[in-house]
């Protein structure tokens, strides 16, 4: 007979991390997850030939990125929920599947629309494999290897996002920006192979919840309307079309709020932010994934269009941030076990910030180790104090059976804040138009992009010093 330590299932009799199974499941879901993050970024390396190839403006450039941001964001609560119902393994490869076809038609997109549509397609796909990734692992693993596993799965995650513009960098210079997308397939196909050899794991235990189809609709709705009109308004083009998406993402949002507090099985219990400590993490993960969104965006691109560098010496410079995070974030997620999340996610975006802050020194002129290393470097200390117990506080705050929707709605919440960071800060900051062909003018415009990160991500720092109370991650 099959005992619980074999089949994978959750609570005190789970996997162990150092257990094959449990090793291999953790690999398979940091691949699955990482190919997601890293398109979250890798395409930033890639917008100024992007932008040459298709002739296009900077404000269809925001689009590549926000068009796969978009459907993550207002499809990942959904994948949440499919998980709970369907199997989390299952939704999980689905995704995987999605995932690889999309990126398949992004690297053999003819124009930028077809590019744009086919990004959606793949935020849809990572709509369905995020969350599935992250509740496999509060569900199948032993509570006392939980916050190790999440706190590597976290790391690496992090470092997905971070090493995305030095792999997007090379790849480009060595064959095409269309090969930022086509990198998927092999690692796809390797998570594919990873899933095959393991166990069916339980279901969630209870009844499975009924698919919420409206609500998943107004979401997309909601922040389609929102996003276009951050975009375009913040550019300067106050259209009527403009102004009526405006007023579509405010209605969206009312009826979305409306309908979840109504219906017998939404999407989106809003009794789960009853939780003080689960709305205080997600406020924070909204503030800063907001910032650090942007952070990602523009800094390959000032290196590019005023320093001068290359693609791969933009991308290489992130590096010592991607380091940090795959040497320290395990480590991070134990010691908020021992001491409680406060302190880390209270220091972390305020360290974050002050990186930012150093990293105004780019100019026309910019020296490597004086100018950019000391800021990823403070950027990634930060960084690292803050992922592990972030996400491990998200999880805890919610019942086990609950792990896919607690899962679902903290990514949805940070690929949104992300989402509304990238449309509405750099064209606020006067980043729009032709100004990749523009050094001065980018150059002012970064900088005061970067300030406001660095206000809105110290921000959320404040507000976890000052809400989030308890010894203990999830308290």
């Amino acid at each position: 007979m099959t005992s619980a330590h074999d089949s994978g299932l959750g609570g005190d009799t789970g996997l162990r991390l150092d257990s094959a199974r449990g090793r291999w499941l953790l690999v398979m879901t940091i691949l699955g997850s990482g190919m997601a993050g890293i398109d979250a970024t890798i395409v930033n390396v890639a917008l100024p030939q992007i932008g040459r190839s298709f002739k296009t403006s900077f404000t269809t450039l925001q689009w590549v990125v926000t068009g796969y941001a978009l459907t993550l964001a207002a499809f990942i609560l959904l994948g949440g929920v499919l998980g709970d119902r369907l199997g989390r393994l299952r939704v999980f490869v689905i995704g995987v599947v999605w995932f690889t076809v999309a990126s398949l038609a992004c690297g053999l997109a003819p124009t930028a629309g077809t590019l744009v549509a086919a990004r959606a397609l793949q935020g849809i796909g990572g709509a369905l494999l995020t969350p599935g990734s992250l509740a496999l692992l509060q569900s199948a693993f032993a509570r006392e290897d939980r916050s190790r596993a999440i706190g590597t799965w976290a790391g690496l995650g992090g470092v997905a996002m971070a090493v995305g513009p030095f792999v997007g960098g090379w790849l480009v210079e060595v064959a095409s920006w269309r090969w930022v997308f086509l990198i998927n397939l092999p690692v796809a196909a390797v998570v594919l192979l990873i899933a095959r050899g393991l166990p069916p794991f339980a279901r969630p235990v209870g009844r499975p919840p009924r698919l919420d189809v409206l609500g998943a609709g107004l979401g997309v709705l909601a922040l389609a309307g929102a996003t276009y009109a951050l975009t375009e308004i913040g550019g300067g083009e106050l259209s009527p079309f403009a102004i009526g998406a405006a007023a579509v993402g405010g209605i969206g949002t009312a009826a979305f709020i409306r309908h979840e507090h109504r219906t017998a099985h939404p999407m989106l219990p809003l009794t789960i932010f009853a939780s003080r400590t689960f709305t205080t993490v997600n406020a924070v993960t909204f503030l800063v994934y907001g910032g650090m969104g942007v952070v990602f965006l523009l800094l390959v691109l000032q290196l590019q269009v005023v320093a001068g560098w290359s693609p791969l010496a933009s991308g290489i410079a992130s590096l010592p941030t991607t380091a940090m995070m795959m040497l320290g974030s395990s480590r991070s997620g134990v010691l908020a076990d021992r001491i409680g999340p406060r302190l880390q996610m209270g220091a972390g975006p305020l360290v974050m910030a002050a990186g930012i802050l150093l990293l105004l020194r780019i100019g026309t002129d910019t020296d490597y180790v004086l100018d950019v290393l000391p800021g990823v470097l403070v950027f990634g200390l930060g960084l690292t104090a803050l992922v592990a117990p972030l996400t491990s506080t998200a999880l805890a705050s919610a019942p086990d059976e609950y792990a896919g929707l607690a899962s679902g709605v903290n990514n949805a919440v940070a690929r949104t804040g992300g989402l509304i960071g990238i449309a509405a800060v750099p064209a606020l900051a006067g980043l729009t138009g032709q100004i990749v062909e523009d050094p001065a003018a980018f150059d002012d415009g970064f900088r005061v992009a970067m300030l406001t990160c660095a206000v809105v991500i110290a921000a959320g720092g404040a507000l976890a010093a000052t809400v989030l109370r308890g010894r203990t991650v999830g308290e």
